[in-house]
């Protein structure tokens, strides 16, 4: 189904949601991380693919994206990436701490990145319950 030309006005509001969350001050290599994360959780291959490919052209090298599963056991993500992984997993199993984000993250950032979680949520739904491919 190309939900995308069926339903253009709102999933266009998504899209320029996603961009406003992109250029709302929060580091893009972190709002990117959780899109990635999200993704792997819920299980959208195409958004796998989107994400990480957006990771390495951020210059992040395959090896550091191959590890973000295990970002716990891995020295090579800074204490913030490893904040905003977790808090990714955690928004997903609707059990968000965000005590953990205030000593890094203002209020601000902090909605943003709550808002991209449950927004990359969502996108993810879309494209594999209703894409074509």
């Amino acid at each position: 189904m190309d939900y995308k030309e069926i339903a253009k006005q709102t999933i266009g509001h998504l899209y320029q949601a996603h961009s406003s969350i992109r250029s709302s001050g929060i580091d893009p290599l972190l709002i990117a991380l959780v899109e990635l994360r999200v993704s792997q959780l819920n299980g959208c291959a195409y958004c796998c693919r989107f994400h990480a490919g957006e990771l390495r052209e951020m210059g992040v090298p395959a090896a550091i994206v191959d590890q973000i599963p295990g970002f716990r056991h891995s020295k090579d993500f800074s204490l913030q990436q490893r904040l905003v992984l977790q808090y990714a997993e955690d928004v997903v199993a609707l059990k968000g701490d965000v005590q953990s984000l205030t000593a890094y993250f203002s209020e601000r950032e902090i909605v943003e990145l709550t808002a991209s979680i449950a927004l990359i949520g969502t996108l993810n739904r879309l494209r594999m319950i209703l894409a074509d491919e």
